[in-house]
């Protein structure tokens, strides 16, 4: 099943999607990665909708990535005796460890972690960012605070703490045993919420111990802070618009936006814009003129990914949300002006041999007007690699492991094959021909460029490139 774009569509699944026949429909409509979001539904839930990803994976015949979204911590407030308060502008209002129903005076925060990091001034947002409160005076266990920007204050609303990095680990004890149950279930990748410096991402890599890649959601200001030491250890990144939005002043998002997304292409690293691309289409058959603007600013900013949330978990127009999202990528992506944008921003070459052949390769590519670019990988190093370069033409990754070829499904252009293994240089040339062909990216007569590394099946050793013409 060719896909006529280089971007890739991500999808949550949810209530409105869980069926198998219409996870499959989700496929064959664009849907090239499903996020299972662990911050709803219970471990049951997630296995049925796994098991239904892969029997629609296989029935539609293309291969699909699944993403494990921990929750991360989720710092709340207690409950209120007589229900929702009205907070005004001005007034005191205190935050403790009491565990007594809150009032219009006080409430329980019971986040010890927070007490221990606060300063004098510093702002805690509550429920999304819609109250505002100033911290004032601050001991062990309590917080007076002034009101600065007032509102309804329900229980259990959310409180964040943008400016302050807080002695919290990205994953709790639910964050662990979702994780084992992930891992086990045999997802392709990890998202970790609340990720604040690269020893976060560390303490996953660990724990999942190579059965899956990480993805880094990016929704602290410290996150930003250390940008760049993040994208060096992970092995993808989420741009979480919605928590850093929150965290962040909202005209600062579109900047780190790209700013992100620049510095995962120059890295090599696969990149996801999140959160509220097609918000309206929770409710509505059509996207709004500026959400449909949004989804193109992420494509043209070379996105390798552009996500649904709710608009597929539980919205009322799922397919026609993926629909109007793939419309969207590829009229875009046949604007002169994309391809203009992404000629201009290559990333520099790196000084081996691997990234100076496949950078060859994307030339010849284009010079030659192939139809397509051809990798042998182990790892997927060089089908990244080949993405990396945004090239003129679709990439297919064919690789001997399925793990390896479900995982490429994430980067921009790459169509990913498990292919047997070949055992001499003519047997390579004419399986990436006859694939090349079956997959749909060439027909008769067709030239195709190839790269691999010999002896074949060694790690980062991209040392050949081979023009091949379609029988």
């Amino acid at each position: 099943m060719r896909r006529n774009r280089s971007t890739k569509i991500v999808a949550t699944i949810g209530p409105a999607t869980s069926d198998k026949e219409k996870l499959l429909e989700l496929i064959t409509t664009g849907v090239d990665i499903f996020r299972l979001n662990f911050s709803h539904g219970a471990h049951a839930d997630h296995q049925k909708r796994f098991e239904a990803i892969r029997w629609a994976e296989k029935k539609s015949g293309r291969l699909v990535a699944i993403m494990a979204d921990l929750q991360g911590p989720k710092l709340r407030v207690g409950t209120f005796a007589n229900g929702p308060i009205e907070l005004k502008n001005g007034q005191k209002f205190r935050l403790d460890m009491d565990k007594t129903p809150g009032d219009i005076k006080r409430v329980c925060l019971p986040h010890p972690e927070i007490f221990k990091a606060l300063e004098k001034d510093t702002d805690l947002l509550l429920d999304d960012g819609k109250i505002r409160l100033r911290v004032k005076k601050f001991g062990a266990d309590f917080a007076e605070t002034e009101v600065i920007v007032g509102g309804k204050l329900s229980e259990r609303k959310g409180v964040n703490v943008p400016q302050v990095a807080l002695p919290i680990s990205a994953l709790t004890k639910k964050d662990r045993e979702d994780l084992r149950f992930a891992l086990d279930l045999g997802v392709d990748y990890i998202a970790l919420s609340f990720v604040q410096r690269p020893e976060d991402v560390a303490e996953a890599r660990k724990l999942i111990a190579g059965r899956a890649a990480i993805i880094v959601k990016v929704e602290k200001p410290q996150a930003v802070d250390c940008l760049d030491r993040l994208i060096e250890v992970t092995d993808a990144v989420m741009v979480a618009r919605g928590d850093l939005g929150v965290e962040m002043a909202t005209e600062d998002v579109p900047g780190i936006q790209k700013r992100i997304v620049r510095g995962c292409r120059r890295l090599g690293k696969p990149v996801i814009v999140a959160t509220q691309m097609l918000e309206s289409m929770i409710t509505s058959p059509t996207p709004t003129r500026a959400e449909a603007s949004d989804v193109a600013t992420a494509v043209f900013d070379g996105a390798d990914c552009v996500m649904l949330s709710a608009e597929t978990a539980s919205g009322q127009f799922p397919m026609e949300a993926v629909a109007i999202m793939n419309r969207i990528i590829e009229k875009v992506e046949r604007d002169p002006l994309h391809r203009q944008i992404m000629d201009a921003e290559h990333p520099a070459t790196e000084q081996t041999e691997s990234d100076a052949m496949t950078t060859a390769a994307s030339n010849v590519a284009h010079t030659i007007g192939a139809a397509a670019l051809v990798t042998y990988t182990t790892s997927g190093s060089t089908a990244w690699r080949a993405a990396r370069q945004r090239p003129m033409v679709p990439v297919l990754g064919l690789t001997t492991s399925l793990v390896t070829a479900r995982r490429l499904a994430l980067g921009w252009g790459i169509h990913p094959i498990a292919a047997k293994d070949v055992d001499d240089f003519e047997h390579m040339v004419e399986s990436a021909v006859n694939h090349a062909k079956n997959s749909g990216l060439a027909k008769k007569h067709d030239r195709i460029v190839i790269t691999a590394g010999v002896p074949f099946g060694t790690l980062g050793a991209t040392n050949i490139l081979r023009i091949a013409r379609v029988g």
